[in-house]
């Protein structure tokens, strides 16, 4: 009785899974939803924008710190609007993947490693995350490293400017009309977006566009349509 309920349960399990696989390029779709307006966006502020890129030239890792401020502007412009457009419509996904998620892990690495992980600084580090304190002193390394992953020294020093502005708006503003519609915040610019964002990539790179919901799965069928009328003809 026990082994027709175990077979039972592993037939139905493999009828979920091939229920499944026909839905697997939603996980590409949403992926390049996500990514697609927001590429687009960076592009086109690039390339109606002032380039900056020479005064971060030599934290470029090589090739591209030898390379003109120009030309990587120009490469970086193109390929993340140009880039965006193509994912959001699924074509050519593994290819374009490449040079975005280049794009991704030179600005991680040139413009927000330094900054350490977090994309926005904590407003109100915990007292555990603060050398010298006592919270500090008489936590463990475990508590430290489950309270304190988005904190360091930049950050704390952002948390204090912070709350002193904090505290001007609240004496010489309508704070709580300031900071309505989401809280007032301090930007660290980590490599925490950048980051999440070549991940992504380097899955479109894996999965491709994905099954029914991108132009390379019909094109991809529009050849082999063509490559079996050819070989039966």
């Amino acid at each position: 009785m026990l082994k027709a309920h175990l077979t039972a349960i592993g037939r139905a399990h493999d009828r979920a899974l091939a229920g499944l696989r026909h839905l697997d390029g939603v996980a590409s779709l949403l992926i390049r939803l996500i990514l697609g307006p927001v590429l687009i966006a960076s592009g086109w502020e690039k390339l109606t924008g002032t380039n900056w890129f020479v005064h971060v030239l030599d934290s470029f890792p090589f090739p591209f710190n030898v390379l003109p401020a120009e030309f990587s502007w120009f490469l970086a412009s193109w390929t993340e609007f140009l880039g965006g457009i193509l994912l959001l419509f699924g074509l050519a996904t593994r290819v374009v993947a490449i040079p975005l998620a280049v794009t991704m892990f030179v600005a991680a690495w040139s413009v927000h490693l330094d900054n350490g992980w977090a994309a926005i600084a904590p407003s109100r580090p915990a007292a555990v995350c603060i050398p010298g304190s006592e919270a500090h002193a008489a936590s463990s390394r475990f508590v430290r490293f489950m309270e304190c992953q988005n904190v360091n020294a930049r950050t704390i020093e952002a948390s204090k400017r912070l709350a002193r502005a904090k505290a001007i708006l609240r004496e010489h503003g309508d704070y709580r009309y300031l900071n309505g519609r989401g809280a007032i915040v301090k930007l660290n610019n980590g490599i925490e977006f950048a980051a999440i964002y070549l991940t992504m990539l380097l899955g479109l790179l894996i999965i491709g566009g994905g099954r029914y919901f991108s132009l390379d799965y019909y094109v991809r069928l529009f050849v082999e349509r063509s490559v079996t009328k050819g070989a039966g003809g």
